[in-house]
């Protein structure tokens, strides 16, 4: 469609000038795009202060602005890694940019022979995983949604690729989960956005508001017995990144309706947790708690 192309053409046009610049400078600049932002989506900025206002009441209106600041200036930054994800110079950057905690856990769980889900979230440098885990030498599958645009979603397919990982489609995902992790790959899921009702998602608390989410994640984990490991990666000051992933861990192999629920809001919890680590690198902005009384005040 001439639409696709109409919206392809000025994105690859400012891809390739950011692609052009020095690292710092380019994130310097995103950071300043994601600032200026905030004044070209005013319904963005309301939501990220609504959801930090339930999530953390006790923070006075001065904190949460300052908050908001961070969320959008960090927004910029991300798309700015996104564009330049297939940029990094092997270990080499890996060594230079990123530590690393965490890594024996992968090593014991694939040990299992049963691969290994990595939860994870919208939190700092998320798409890092795409980069970190295969130049460490470890087979991945990342779940994503495609983009509406598929000129755009073909280009970012390219850059999560490039390393040697692969895209499962979010929408016919299931079976291309299994089988990965059939193959001792670890699969990366981001758990942490909004799932409908119609996709038969289940409510669990998140930062004290009940936000419906996807059980799909722990009815694989417990049908299959599949580890667990909580990674997130997170920005610095300095441009460079800590990934910090946790001990492995298994849901409850009894599978009912109670235990679905319970699995998911744990899972849920542990994204919670990698939240606070460093709460003005979460996605704020994006509408979690959809159909919630309490999202409408």
């Amino acid at each position: 469609m001439i639409r696709y192309w109409l919206e392809y053409i000025p994105f690859i046009m400012t891809a390739t000038i950011v692609r052009l610049l020095p690292r710092s400078t380019a994130l310097a600049l995103g950071r300043k795009l994601g600032k200026l932002g905030m004044l070209l989506q005013p319904n963005r900025v309301k939501i990220a202060d609504k959801n930090l206002r339930h999530a953390f009441p006790d923070k006075t209106s001065d904190e949460r602005e300052v908050l908001v600041k961070k969320v959008f200036s960090d927004m910029g930054a991300g798309l700015i890694e996104m564009v330049r994800l297939d940029m990094f110079d092997g270990k080499q950057d890996l060594e230079k940019l990123f530590t690393i905690e965490g890594e024996e856990h992968i090593k014991e769980a694939l040990k299992l022979g049963k691969g290994c889900i990595l939860l994870a979230g919208h939190i700092g440098f998320w798409e890092a995983g795409n980069f970190v885990y295969p130049t460490l030498g470890y087979p991945i599958g990342v779940v994503a949604k495609p983009m509406r645009n598929p000129l755009v979603d073909r280009y970012f397919r390219r850059m999560r690729e490039h390393y040697g990982g692969y895209v499962i489609d979010s929408f016919k995902g299931a079976r291309r989960i299994f089988k990965a992790l059939q193959q001792n790959h670890l699969v990366g899921i981001l758990m942490d956005q909004h799932m409908p009702r119609s996709q038969s998602a289940v409510r669990v608390p998140f930062f004290g508001r009940p936000a419906y989410t996807t059980p799909i994640v722990s009815q694989l984990a417990m049908k299959y017995q599949v580890p667990i490991i909580s990674a997130f990666s997170y920005r610095k000051e300095d441009n460079t990144y800590h990934v910090k992933m946790s001990p492995y861990f298994f849901l409850d192999p009894e599978i009912s309706e109670e235990s679905i629920l319970a699995s998911t809001a744990l899972l849920t919890k542990k994204i919670e947790d990698g939240i606070k680590h460093d709460i003005s690198q979460w996605f704020w902005v994006h509408r979690r708690w959809k159909h919630m009384k309490q999202d409408e005040k």
